[in-house]
This record gives C-alpha cells, sequence and structure tokens, in this order.
C-alpha cells in the first residue's frame, strides 16, 4: 500500500517541480532532496510489502513511517497549489508571479519551507534505516527488475482468463438436486428452507443456483433476494423487497411507499404478495429477531410459496424450521475428490497437476479443509506461482502452517485470505483496501469504483491504456484470486457489479483501518485512524459526529447513510469547510436542495457526485474547482449547465439525466450546455446533452476523446452535422441518440461513424437503417426506437457479426418479422415493445442460435407465440407484457390443441404480466 502512496506522490512531485521550476524559492532543494531519496527506496519497498512477514514489527514501522511521509509532502504540494495557484487565475499553474510577493504569501511560504525542511530531516532517518534494512534482510531487487516481474504477472493474469464462476463450482449439483426437491414438493402451505454453514463453505453459492434454476422459474410467479448480514436495518431491507418485487412484474413502486414506518411497509408487502406463488431469499441472516421480523410481512397464502434461507446461526435455522413447514439443510465441507477438482480447476490452467507437484499440493490442500472460498483464494495465488519453482510453493505451505496448527477453520480460512491479500501486487492491494469504503453486503458498481480509485490517484493513465480500461484489469485480476464476487455482468462478459463475501470484507477492512486508509464512522463513533483522517467513510448518519476527528488532512468524504435535509447540509458545510484540501466528494441520494457555497471553495476537488438527490440548480461558482474530472448530477433536477462550466478544462466525464419509466426505459431528458462545449478538451464521457443548435453539434467534433455520448432533442437539419462531428470521435464506443420527438426524422445518412462502437441507441423516425450501421463489426448492443421501419429495411441488420442484445421499441409500421436462418449468429437477448401493428414473429432453424432470452411487451395484434420458437435452443427466458388475451389466456388455461401450447412445451419458463381490474397479474408456465 506504502508503494502505490509513494509511486503516486513521486508522479505528482516530478510534474510539480518541473512546472512550478520559477516560483519554487526556498522549497525547491528541500523537495529535491526528498524526491530523489523517496525514488532510491521506491524498489525496495515494492519487494518489502511483499515479503515480509506479518509480524516484523520493525519492518512494518518503517513502512509506516515512509507512507506518512508521502501523505505530508503530498499535503505540502496540496498547500502550495492552494495558496499559489487560486481559482481565480485562467490556468492552472499560471499568473502566479505578483502574489509572491505579498506579506501574506511570504508567510505562507515561510511555514511552508519549515515543513518542508522537518519532512527532509525525517526522510534522512527513515533513509538511514532504509539502507539498514536493505543489508539486514539481504533485498537485491533493482526498479527495473521489479518493473519486468510486475508487467509480466499482469500478462500471465491476462493469459489465464479464467474467471471462478458459480457454474463451475465442483461438487454443488448434488446439493442442488436435494435442496430443489424440497422447493418444488407439492406441499401448498409457505415452507421455509434453510441452509445453515460456517463463512466460506458456498451457503450463497448453492442457493443462487437454486434460485436461478429453471424449474423453480417456471414454478413461482414472483421472485425476490435480500441481504440481511450483520447490521440488520429492517426498513432498508423491506424497501429493498418492495423493488424487486416490483421489477419483477414492471411496474413502478407507488410514490406513498417511501413514506411508510416499517409497519406501514410490512402491511404493503404482506398485501403485495396475497394469492402469490413468491420465492424469495434471505441471505445471511445472524438473529431470531432478525427472522422474526422479516417473516411478519411473508404470508402464508397456500399457494405453495418458500423462503430460502442461509444462515451461519444454528437457532435461526431451528426457529425458521419450527415456526414453519421447514428443512434444514447442513452445509458440510468438500470431499477430497471434490476439493481436488476445485484446486486443479482454480490453480493450473490445463486443470491437470504436473506430477512433481502433487505432494506439496496435497498438503497445501489439506490446510484449506474442504472450504471452497479457501480452495478458490490459495488457487488463485498458486496460478501466478512458477510451476517449475517447487521452493515457492514449499514457501506458501510453510506460511499456512507453524503458528497455524491447531486453529479452527474459521481462523485457518483467514490466514488463507491474509496470505491471499499479501501475495497482491503492490497496485491491487490499494485498489483491494478501498473497497472497505463500502457497506456490508453492497451492491459495487465497477465503472463508479473505477471513477474513485482514478480521483484518489489508485488507477492513472498508461501508455495504449485508459484509465478505466485499466481499472477493469485490475477488477479482473480480483476476481480471478476470488477476492471479488461478481454480481453482474455486461452482454459482452464484462464485470458490470460484484460483492466482497463478508469475510474478505472483514480482512481488508481491518487492514484498512491499521494503516490509516480510512476512517468509518457508525452511528456516533469513528473507527481507525482519527489523528490523521485521510478518508472518511459515514455509513450510518448522526448529527452527533466524533468531534476528536482531526479533519485538516481529510482527502476524501463518501457518505453512504443520511439523515435529514437541514441536518446533512450542516455536516457538509462543517466538514468541507474544516477539509480544504478534499479530493473525493460523494453524496450519493442525500436530500440536498443545492449544493453548499463550502463545496466551491475545494481548489483540489477531483470527483463529486450527487446521484439521485434534489440539486436543482448548478451556481457560477462551479468555475472554483478547476481540477474537477468526474460530475456526476444523474437523477438530479439539473437541466442547465452555467457558461463557467468551461472554466473545468480538466473535466473527464460529465452526467445530467433524468431517465423515464420502466417500460419507457430508453426516454431520457438532457441538460443545456454552453455553446461552445468544445473546449472541454478532456471530456471522455458526456451524458446527455439537448441538442439546442447547429453550432453546439458542431462543437461536439473537438471532443475527440470521447468514449460515450448521449445527445437528446435531435432535429433533422442537425443530422449532417452531427455524423460529421461523430467522424472525428475515433474513440466513441457509446453513442445514443434522441430525436427532439417522436414524429423528428433522425437523418445519419452521412458520413463514415468510427469503427470502434459497441453500443447504439437511436431513438426517433428514420427512413432507413443508416448505411454506416450493417458495418459496425464490433457493435454489441442495438436500441431502435420509434424508428417506423418494416421488415425489408431491418434485414440489414440481421447480419451484425457480435451483436448481443437486439432491441426494437415503439414501431408502428411493422407488421410482420422474421428472423433469417443464420441471422444474428452471437445474439442473446431479443426485446420487441410496443410494436402495435405486429402480427406475426417468425424463427426460422439456425436464426439467433444463442438466444437466451426473449421479451416481448405491448404488441397489441400478436396472437400467438414466435412461429418456430422452439429452435432457439439455447432459450431460458420468455417474458410477455400487456400482450393480447388471446394470446395469454390459451397458455394459462392450458388449451391442450391450440398452438401456443404445443409450441411451449418445448420452450422454458414464460413470465406472463397483464393489467386487469386495476392490478398486475402475474403468471408462471
Amino acid at each position: 500500500m506504502a508503494e502505490a502512496i509513494l509511486s503516486f506522490l513521486l508522479n505528482r512531485l516530478s510534474t510539480f517541480l518541473d512546472q512550478e521550476y520559477a516560483h519554487l524559492r526556498g522549497l525547491r532543494e528541500g523537495l529535491q532532496f526528498i524526491n530523489d531519496e523517496l525514488g532510491s527506496m521506491k524498489a525496495f519497498l515494492r519487494v518489502v510489502e511483499s515479503q515480509i512477514e506479518q509480524n516484523n514489527d520493525l519492518l512494518q514501522e518503517w513502512v509506516k513511517q515512509v507512507r506518512e511521509a508521502a501523505y505530508d509532502i503530498e499535503d505540502v504540494i496540496d498547500e502550495y497549489m492552494l495558496i499559489f495557484a487560486p481559482s481565480r487565475v485562467n490556468e492552472f499553474y499560471g499568473c502566479v508571479q505578483n502574489t509572491c510577493t505579498s506579506v501574506m504569501t511570504l508567510k505562507a511560504r515561510h511555514e511552508l519551507s519549515n515543513k518542508v525542511n522537518d519532512i527532509k530531516s525525517r526522510v534522512e532517518n527513515i533513509s538511514a534505516r532504509y539502507h539498514r534494512y536493505k543489508l539486514e534482510f539481504d533485498f537485491h531487487v533493482t526498479e527495473s527488475n521489479s518493473f519486468a516481474a510486475e508487467e509480466n504477472q499482469v500478462n500471465h493474469i491476462r493469459q489465464r482468463a479464467l474467471l471462478l464462476e458459480e457454474a463451475d463450482l465442483v461438487g454443488i449439483d448434488v446439493r442442488k438436486n436435494e435442496l430443489l426437491s424440497q422447493i418444488l414438493d407439492d406441499n401448498s402451505h409457505l415452507k421455509v428452507v434453510s441452509v445453515l454453514g460456517m463463512g466460506g463453505m458456498g451457503k450463497t453459492t448453492l442457493i443462487r443456483r437454486v434460485y436461478e434454476d429453471t424449474s423453480v422459474r417456471r414454478q413461482f410467479q414472483i421472485r425476490a433476494w435480500v441481504t440481511v448480514s450483520q447490521t440488520f436495518r429492517i426498513k432498508p431491507i423491506l424497501m429493498d423487497l418492495i423493488q424487486q418485487l416490483h421489477k419483477e412484474i414492471k411496474q413502478s413502486v407507488p410514490p406513498e411507499v417511501q413514506s411508510k414506518d416499517v409497519d406501514g411497509l410490512k402491511l404493503f408487502l404482506k398485501d403485495f404478495l396475497q394469492e402469490k406463488r413468491y420465492v424469495i431469499v434471505i441471505d445471511d441472516i445472524w438473529s431470531i429477531d432478525a427472522w422474526k421480523a422479516l417473516i411478519y410481512a411473508l404470508p402464508d397464502c397456500n399457494c405453495g410459496s418458500r423462503i430460502m434461507v442461509t444462515t451461519r446461526i444454528k437457532d435461526v435455522a431451528i426457529a425458521s424450521h419450527h415456526e414453519h413447514c421447514g428443512y434444514v439443510y447442513i452445509m458440510k465441507p468438500l470431499s477430497d475428490e471434490e476439493s481436488w477438482t476445485l484446486f486443479c480447476n482454480t490453480t493450473f490452467e490445463d486443470k491437470c497437476c504436473p506430477m512433481h507437484l502433487q505432494d506439496v499440493s496435497n498438503r497445501i490442500l489439506k490446510k484449506c479443509e474442504g472450504l471452497p472460498l479457501a480452495i478458490a483464494s490459495i488457487g488463485g495465488v498458486l496460478f501466478l506461482k512458477d510451476k517449475n519453482r517447487i521452493d515457492e510453493w514449499e514457501k506458501i505451505y510453510e506460511n499456512l502452517t507453524g503458528e497455524s496448527e491447531g486453529l479452527g477453520k474459521m481462523d485457518r480460512l483467514n490466514k488463507i485470505l491474509l496470505l491471499s491479500y499479501n501475495d497482491l501486487p503492490y497496485y491491487l492491494k490499494s485498489c483491494l483496501l478501498y473497497t472497505s469504503i463500502y457497506p456490508e453486503d453492497y451492491a459495487i458498481d465497477s465503472w463508479k469504483l473505477i471513477q474513485l480509485w482514478t480521483a484518489e490517484g489508485f488507477v492513472q493513465d498508461r501508455e495504449g491504456m485508459l484509465s478505466i480500461e485499466a481499472g477493469y484489469e485490475y477488477i479482473n485480476e480480483l476476481v480471478n484470486r476470488s477476492l471479488l464476487q461478481v454480481s453482474k455482468r455486461y452482454p459482452n462478459g464484462s464485470i458490470k457489479g460484484f460483492r466482497i463475501h463478508d469475510i474478505v470484507r472483514e480482512i481488508i477492512l481491518s487492514e484498512a483501518k491499521e494503516l490509516g486508509i480510512i476512517t468509518l464512522v457508525k452511528r456516533r463513533y469513528a473507527e481507525g485512524s482519527s489523528t490523521s483522517t485521510r478518508r472518511l467513510v459515514i455509513q450510518d448518519f448522526s448529527n452527533e459526529t466524533q468531534e476528536d476527528i482531526q479533519y485538516k488532512h481529510l482527502r476524501s468524504l463518501l457518505i453512504f447513510k443520511y439523515g435529514d435535509h437541514t441536518s446533512t447540509s450542516s455536516l457538509l458545510k462543517s466538514l468541507c469547510g474544516r477539509s480544504n484540501l478534499l479530493k473525493v466528494l460523494n453524496l450519493n441520494q442525500l436530500p440536498l436542495e443545492k449544493i453548499p457555497k463550502e463545496v466551491f471553495k475545494l481548489f483540489h476537488l477531483k470527483y463529486l457526485s450527487l446521484i439521485s438527490s434534489k440539486v436543482k440548480v448548478i451556481p457560477k461558482f462551479i468555475k472554483n474547482l478547476l481540477n474537477l474530472e468526474f460530475l456526476n448530477l444523474a437523477e438530479t433536477q439539473v437541466t442547465k449547465l452555467p457558461r463557467e462550466i468551461l472554466k473545468l478544462r480538466k473535466l473527464r466525464e460529465l452526467l445530467i439525466y433524468q431517465s423515464g419509466n420502466y417500460f419507457n426505459n430508453y426516454a431520457v431528458s438532457g441538460f443545456k450546455a454552453p455553446k461552445d462545449i468544445g473546449r472541454l478538451l478532456f471530456l471522455e464521457v458526456m451524458y446527455t446533452i439537448d441538442a439546442d443548435n447547429e453550432k453546439l453539434v458542431k462543437e461536439i467534433g473537438k471532443l475527440s476523446k470521447l468514449r460515450e455520448l448521449g445527445i437528446t432533442k435531435l432535429r433533422r437539419e442537425d443530422g449532417k452535422e452531427l455524423c460529421c462531428s461523430l467522424e472525428k470521435l475515433t474513440n466513441l464506443e457509446d453513442l445514443r441518440v434522441w430525436s427532439l420527438n417522436k414524429d423528428e426524422i433522425l437523418d445519419l445518412q452521412y458520413s463514415t461513424i468510427p469503427q470502434s462502437l459497441n453500443v447504439l441507441l437511436l431513438n426517433g423516425r428514420l427512413e432507413q437503417v443508416p448505411q454506416w450501421v450493417p458495418s459496425l463489426q464490433g457493435l454489441r448492443k442495438l436500441v431502435l426506437m420509434s424508428s417506423g421501419l418494416v421488415e425489408d429495411q431491418l434485414e440489414c441488420l440481421q447480419m451484425l457479426p457480435n451483436l448481443l442484445k437486439f432491441a426494437l421499441w415503439e414501431d408502428d409500421e411493422l407488421e410482420n418479422l422474421c428472423f433469417k436462418a443464420g441471422s444474428f449468429q452471437k445474439l442473446k437477448k431479443l426485446c420487441l415493445g410496443k410494436l402495435i401493428r405486429l402480427r406475426s414473429l417468425t424463427i426460422e432453424e439456425g436464426a439467433m442460435p444463442h438466444l437466451e432470452k426473449l421479451e416481448l411487451t405491448g404488441c397489441e395484434l400478436m396472437e400467438e407465440l414466435p412461429e418456430g420458437i422452439e429452435n432457439l435452443k439455447q432459450l431460458q427466458e420468455v417474458e410477455l407484457y400487456l400482450m393480447p388475451d388471446k394470446l395469454t389466456a390459451e397458455m394459462t388455461l392450458e388449451k391442450e390443441n391450440s398452438r401456443n401450447c404445443r409450441k411451449i412445451t418445448r420452450v422454458p419458463p414464460i413470465l406472463i404480466v397483464n393489467w386487469r381490474y386495476g392490478k398486475w397479474e402475474e403468471h408462471h408456465l
């Protein structure tokens, strides 16, 4: 961790010395000495952090001193920039000559000089110990060799391309089938099936496989999954349940639900589930009180509903069994054979252990005691070890013996996971420890996390690779080592979201607190360093904050649990007013109506996120945030940006939009931007901008770094200019365009769009498919809305070679649609919605051979299931929303002689959702 901080600092210090050469009177010599000394320690520190024993207190204390010195010199740089490069100047490093002669700046320079001299003395002492330790521990690693080793490891992981998925775990099928027999029996009463076992046994993985099974999807009308965890709070869990269940039927949650108290939410949920056959998973429940609080809201309607529970607590499993017709499944460790199979799958590229490694492998495996998480984690470590160096493998075994002999399974699992953490390269340690900012069982969004990593300096642009690309590689590496668990993927297979196993989180949280990486506030108590807090994470808001926390070093403020508007605003004003070196401010979902003025004094701020807040206006003071790189105002009420936004020349990502309702989930409103938005030359993401005039559309062509662009309110006459602009955006990957209204023509028959495009959304009338669309070889996702195209015009799209998702919505011209043999060879998801004239849909044999999900919504004249639907051998889900009664009634009444019923006998579960008698009705077939 210290090495990562040092690398980031040395880059900053080198740039700072070069750019501020003329103004560093009295400071330059001391800073240059510090730079040289810290640089000479870098290779040694990189090796030290990966090789020293955890109980080597002397060496760990030395590493701590290096880290603190690095933090302090970063403070000096930031304080200098705050004083000598004020926000009122146009250029970040310009126009400071006159202010340097003032009395105020002379005093500040004197104070900074004293700080530099103090740090210089400390670094001299640290350096003396560095030379002593280097000799004592006999580390002989050069910077170039260390860098080469790092590069080789990265390349090795790239070659591996092994992501341990739930489906690859061994020994799970027998367990799964036993649980399925309990879930799918003919008992009409509410039944509770509990899975009991210690952490790391694979309870959640097992029950997830059951929950996703085709037979479960077919038998139950509605499903939901909630995670309880130790920090049990009933209201958020009830809200999560309600939101999931409404999403299942694609219905919005009634607005009045937000204002209900706990009892009101329970009654609402209980009423919603009446007369429904549901299956609900309650994952990781720790107490009988938590169980009783939840079970009251889950009714027994004699519909054959099921609740599945995972727990480590025997009393919880017994209580759920006694109170309802239930079954308790006790998780057991993997057998020796299963353990060996899982070990080989995760350790060796060919899944086969070489003869010369079998003995040491068996000894290492024995230490895992059949725990899947332990086996997968140690496999991730060993995969990267030289298969010809038995001594490296013996060293791993030795690290698992000694003091760990006689430990229980949980202690040994912790030992293995700590070893996995210690084996990480320095850059991954920083990134993994940073994930401790998230609350327990939090669903982490990969993209948002990478933004934070970048703002914190953990991920940087590299030659030939952007920070976002490097960030995704880091996440892949951590998944490969079984330290992160994938929860969502994009259609192309990249990781969209993940969670952290409770036990892994406990380890990294402990490390992060010990190293002073974060200070965690829960209610009124601060956990972690409070003497020099650099990252303050508020996971449970209280009006009374910890007064003994020192805020002057604060770099990041992240709030996950908030109070009312007044108390939240007061807290922000206090923290921002005392912490003028803040770089990261995460205020998502806070009930703020305006941004406190103290925020606009944060000259060093790089990341500002106010997602789903109530903010309406961005004031002109935004111009003061000259270092801002990430501004996220998604789902706020902001509709216009002031001209002063153009001062933010470092801005990389700008997101301001409001999304539409669920059935019209591609509807988006954007923001009005200054006409010369093209000045923001570093923008990589801009979503979503209103196309107010031709000049603004032309400006987009100046943003050559754009990777993602959303543009709304496009007029027909702006189409040619937009295409000319897009032609210049050679890095563009994601393009989404909305016309001025549904009747406005999207005239995009011009120029050539970059082949880098992999996501395309067009919402508006098309006279024909733009000629450049069928040539997009890398296109993964295509959405056409209100296009007005007919079957012949759409045929040119069926040969797109790499398309994974295709959606057609709100077309009022299309009457027949046929997917030809050989079409859409890689398509996985097909969505057809509100095609009001569509009568027939035909799927020829050989079309869409890899289709997994078919979704049909509001096709009012379509009275039969697609002809040839049985040809879709890989189909796993069929969902019908607001489809004609003739189509759905035949299937729900099981008319054996109907054509629709004959078709569905060979397809997977079908979900049918309709609006009847003032409420939604769902059926699973």
